[in-house]
């Protein structure tokens, strides 16, 4: 229980905010501190009696937010007083007319943009989304409303312990699908690497913990080991009259695992664990020509790996970011990454879009990458008129993107998505020299339209007045702009298309002789599984649905079949009208805010087994899916379809066997498989379903799929399996993740 000391609480939150304002003092002005100090006293007054779920008194956040934003991301007094309010319209009594009334229009736009749409949303939209894509709307006038909301949802995953376990999964998955990769985009690489540890902590706290633990016990060694590396570095700059830093960066423990899931590796075998980071005090004009110097200096004393050098100097990443980056070997056979930066460029790598303002007159393309995204998101959320989901599906898949550097046949430089090809690079000039694209000539060679880009290519457009936009074409491009600029060009073909389908569709029921309503057009959608009824009569005009089958239809009705799909669950609230509670003998989950038992199924895409952490999800037309919280599907699902997510625990462990498959790797001999069927099959009584055995000049691969009672079975297995002679690593083999799988799992 929360103990109040109030006057505890009063001197914390008057010394939360003179740190604030000694932390700001640097660039306050005129009348900033005062301004500062009003919207202060509206925030206590505005908050006065409200706390957080800790117990803490409410205004310790608003606080935070503004903190982070000054300390962490270097905004300004309007950011300031912004964060100070961000939650006064949404959680009080105000309205934004007080605001905009008290601190004035600006600071009034930016909160509204911070402001959640409240009401009902209709079924298949998410309230999450919708959100979103209002934060976003105002990202065009003011990017300090983004900025403000990555503060606010930090200091929210600093201080999620408090929360309950399923609302730190909803929160934690929210942030690794929208939030972390826009802070990754806006060049908040700080932030960013900190929102994705907080989401490991709390979706697989084991794992994070694991990590985390391994980190601490190398700490020691690994500081002596940076040292006798940069001794030499040291000495050498300062003999050339370098003003510098250097700092030994570890990885984050995020990028640590995905990097030991993506080459299958344990941790002791991730050799770039941690980076050199060399910063130096040099005037702008003289920024290349130093860290390149620098380079040299480093790979005087330790060898390079040709592979691994980076220029993002001379061509800087589209959210701003330039360091020269190169991967040397150290005297004790090591590979150590080096980076090599000046304080500029190191700002702006840390707190990202606000350093990039400050340094905006600066000459050459510094900067233009973020220009030129924020004008991209402007073009899509002006021309987007898709739901909320699907907009915020494609938001997200540019932000993550590696990038390919090509030139015009002028040698203009383009900067565009990792794998874009011919045909995004014509929508990147232009969207009507994209919609009229036949061909191009990539370094004077005729290519077609998917044709995947390389770095240094120079690409030359061909065009035709009769090209028309094909909905093939949407299979290959991957930049939002091409995305856009294609679905654009279809609608009116679209349009034509199924107003040619609706005609063939009336004359067919009129000779089947079935009434054409309304809810006849919404069965037939349903009966032929489109979404929406355009689409249906769309594939009708296009040939795909032959008049014919409309046949089928009518004979459903008069077999008086259900020509509907079963009425979706809308969200969780409607769970207990779908379902009748049943007692059950067998293992059971308890779900649900009221932890009642009802019908569920296993998600196919991560196969749950008893023990394992879990979230339930009421599908479109198929019951409540249960899902691992370390499923691949569950960042999309638990953000931008929070109102269908629901919890779920295991109740009991009794008898029934769930499917899991596991992945051994070894070293061939006489009698391995023996020993391995022996120790699953008779030592544990455990069934098996399959087993697939490869073996290649002496190297053991299997995959065995068994059915398994609960987690502690399954990791007493694994640990016997793997005291097996010759065997050197038995892992549970994780599903494939493909795009299906995520609608496959919304249904």
């Amino acid at each position: 229980m929360y103990v109040v000391d109030e006057e505890k609480e009063n001197r914390e939150i008057v010394n939360s905010y003179r740190r604030l304002l000694r932390k700001a003092k640097p660039f306050l002005k005129d009348d900033d501190a005062r301004q500062i100090r009003k919207a202060f006293k509206l925030a206590v007054k505005a908050h006065e009696g409200m706390r957080r779920k800790s117990g803490e008194p409410y205004i310790y956040h608003p606080l935070a937010v503004a903190e982070i934003c000054v300390e962490e991301i270097g905004l300004g007094t309007t950011s300031i007083i912004a964060a100070l309010l961000h939650d006064v319209v949404e959680d009080t009594d105000y309205s934004l007319d007080d605001i905009r009334h008290s601190v004035g229009e600006r600071v009034a736009r930016i909160i509204d943009g911070l402001t959640k749409i409240s009401g009902v949303f209709e079924y298949g939209s998410s309230g999450q989304a919708e959100n979103f894509r209002k934060m976003l709307l105002t990202l065009s006038d003011d990017v300090r409303v983004i900025l403000i909301k990555l503060a606010d949802r930090l200091h929210n995953m600093r201080t999620l312990d408090s929360m309950p376990q399923h609302k730190q999964l909803k929160i934690a998955s929210e942030t690794i699908f929208l939030y972390a990769p826009l802070a990754h985009r806006l060049g908040l690489y700080a932030i960013k690497s900190e929102l994705e540890d907080l989401y490991l902590k709390y979706s697989e706290a084991d794992v994070y913990k694991e990590i985390v633990d391994k980190i601490s016990a190398t700490k020691e060694s690994r500081d002596r080991f940076i040292k006798r590396f940069i001794r030499p570095i040291q000495q050498a700059l300062n003999e050339h009259g370098f003003k510098f830093t250097i700092k030994g960066r570890t990885k984050s423990v995020y990028s640590i695992l995905s990097k030991m899931r993506k080459k299958d590796i344990p941790f002791e075998e991730v050799y770039d664990l941690f980076a050199i980071r060399i910063i130096i005090d040099t005037p702008l004009e003289n920024e290349k020509a130093a860290c390149w110097q620098v380079y040299s200096i480093v790979t005087d004393f330790y060898n390079p790996n040709p592979d691994r050098l980076r220029d993002w100097i001379s061509t800087p990443k589209a959210n701003g970011y330039e360091s020269l980056h190169t991967t040397v070997m150290s005297r004790e056979g090591r590979w150590v990454e080096v980076q090599i930066r000046t304080k500029r460029m190191d700002e702006i790598a840390e707190k990202g879009f606000a350093a990039h303002w400050k340094y905006k007159d600066s000459p050459g393309q510094r900067g233009k990458g973020l220009e030129a995204w924020i004008a991209s998101v402007r073009s899509m959320l002006e021309s987007n008129d898709s739901s909320a989901i699907d907009f915020v599906d494609e938001f997200r898949t540019n932000l993550y993107q590696d990038e390919v550097f090509v030139f015009t046949p002028n040698g203009d430089l383009k900067t565009l998505p990792y794998g874009a090809t011919a045909l995004d690079f014509a929508f990147e000039v232009h969207t009507e020299v994209g919609l009229t694209c036949i061909g191009a000539k990539v370094n004077q060679k005729l290519v077609p339209l998917n044709y995947r880009l390389q770095n240094g290519d120079q690409v030359e457009i061909l065009t035709s007045s009769k090209q028309k936009p094909s909905e093939d074409w949407l299979r290959f491009v991957v930049s939002s702009k091409a995305r856009t600029g294609i679905k654009h060009g279809l609608r009116d073909e679209i349009r034509r298309t199924a107003d040619l389908g609706k005609e063939i569709v009336a004359r067919k029921l009129k000779q089947l002789k079935v009434k054409m309503t309304t809810e006849t057009y919404n069965q037939l959608t349903d009966f032929f599984g489109f979404k929406s009824t355009t689409d249906f009569l769309y594939q009708v005009g296009k040939g795909q649905i032959e008049p014919r089958e409309l046949k089928r239809f009518k004979e459903a009705l008069e077999a008086k079949k259900p020509v509907r799909r079963a009425r979706a669950i809308a969200d969780v609230k409607s769970l207990h009208k779908e379902f009748e509670a049943k007692g059950r003998s067998e293992d059971i989950l308890f779900i649900g805010e009221d932890m009642d038992i009802v019908d569920y199924k296993m998600a196919q895409c991560c196969n749950p087994i008893p023990g394992d952490d879990v979230f339930g999800f009421v599908t479109v037309s198929d019951g409540i899916k249960i899902h691992r919280t370390s499923c691949p599907n569950a960042p999309e699902l638990l953000s931008s379809h929070g109102h269908r997510v629901v919890k779920a625990k295991w109740a009991s462990r009794h008898e029934k066997s769930f499917i899991a498959d596991l992945e051994i790797i070894g070293t061939d001999r006489v009698g391995l498989i023996n020993d391995v069927t022996r120790i699953i099959s008779g030592e544990h009584n455990v069934n098996m379903r399959s087993i697939t055995v490869d073996t290649d000049t002496g190297i053991f691969e299997g995959i065995i799929s068994l059915y398994i009672d609960n987690q502690t079975s399954l990791k007493e297995l694994i640990k016997q399996l793997e005291n097996v002679e010759g065997v050197v690593k038995v892992t549970r083999k994780k599903r494939t993740f493909t795009h299906t799988t995520i609608e496959q799992a919304k249904k």
